[in-house]
């Protein structure tokens, strides 16, 4: 299995060279749906913090963590299942709302502190996704200072994961394959047991080994959507290498929560580019890959504007 060498974009170069990291990040958004992101502020005493809190929580009684329920399809506890029995995780739905913040605290009997690193922990990476979903409309020629309109009032949410491995599940799937149902992901993976992989343009999944202090950002369905195709969806699975419990964080910039999702105006043209997908609503596109078990972005072909269907 080879290892991924995939962009890494510094956010602190973007105010210094602008036009260079655009090009990198917009490439990167092209050709693999996912980048490494480094100097993002947030600190590695907070990320360090949010883990151990997340490694508690997970190891809570079932019969606490049961009361994780949904507020959105699939936005709730998540045990193991047949598909995938050695996963489970704990879901967050709107983590810059503090009120949602403290149902979910309250729902697991989390303390004080605990309490106090997830508002700071889910306040941080609200504000990175926001950044790095603005760098990314920049980066398609949208307006530099108006992108934060486009994204204004969109669904978050943050899922930490649990993987319990053993010596007996060595070479076997964590988590199915699947793209993302949201618009991005950064993930704060696993400082010490890897097993993340991606598929490459070629159709072959690369390993996305650990790397500490940053985050791993995936692009998922509905950034191909808003991007009117022009932005990938990142196929992407977990796989057990070694016999031992892996925990991460992902945090999600999902959908807009009240309007559909469409791509703006500025990436259309009549003629050139007509819109590629019928407009619709975050929480109707993740019933439905949900009821039809299509988790790998087939969902989409459901929803192609009518004569302008992909090759």
């Amino acid at each position: 299995m080879a290892i991924c060498n995939i962009p890494v974009i510094d956010l602190e170069e973007s105010a210094e060279k602008p036009q260079e990291v655009k090009k990198k990040l917009r490439e990167a958004c092209e050709e693999w749906g996912c980048f490494r992101v480094k100097t993002h502020g947030v600190s590695s005493s907070l990320m360090a913090e949010m883990k151990k809190v997340v490694r508690s929580l997970l190891d809570l009684p079932l019969e606490i963590k049961m009361r994780n329920s949904d507020v959105i399809a699939g936005s709730g506890y998540m045990p193991p299942s047949a598909a995938n029995p050695l996963y489970e995780g704990l879901g967050l739905y709107d983590m810059a709302s503090s009120q949602a913040i403290q149902a979910f605290c309250s729902q697991l009997d989390a303390s004080p502190h605990q309490r106090k690193v997830i508002e700071t922990y889910g306040k941080a990476v609200n504000e990175v996704l926001m950044e790095i979903a603005e760098k990314m409309g920049e980066s398609l020629g949208l307006e530099e200072g108006r992108c934060e309109h486009y994204f204004k009032g969109w669904a978050c949410q943050f899922r930490i994961n649990k993987y319990s491995f053993t010596p007996q599940t060595v070479g076997f799937s964590g988590v199915q394959i699947h793209t993302d149902c949201a618009f991005l992901t950064i993930l704060q993976d696993d400082e010490q047991v890897g097993g993340l992989q991606v598929m490459s343009k070629s159709g072959s999944f690369v390993d996305v080994p650990p790397c500490p202090g940053s985050f791993l950002a995936i692009l998922g369905d509905i950034a191909h959507v808003w991007s009117n195709g022009r932005f990938g969806s990142v196929k992407h699975r977990v796989e057990c290498k070694e016999a031992s419990v892996r925990v991460s964080i992902a945090s999600f910039l999902l959908g807009p929560k009240e309007e559909e999702v469409r791509a703006p105006q500025e990436l259309l043209d009549s003629d050139d580019r007509p819109p590629l997908f019928l407009p619709f609503a975050y929480e109707y596109y993740k019933k439905l890959r949900l009821s039809k078990n299509m988790r790998a972005g087939e969902a989409l072909a459901l929803l192609h504007a009518p004569s302008n269907l992909e090759s």
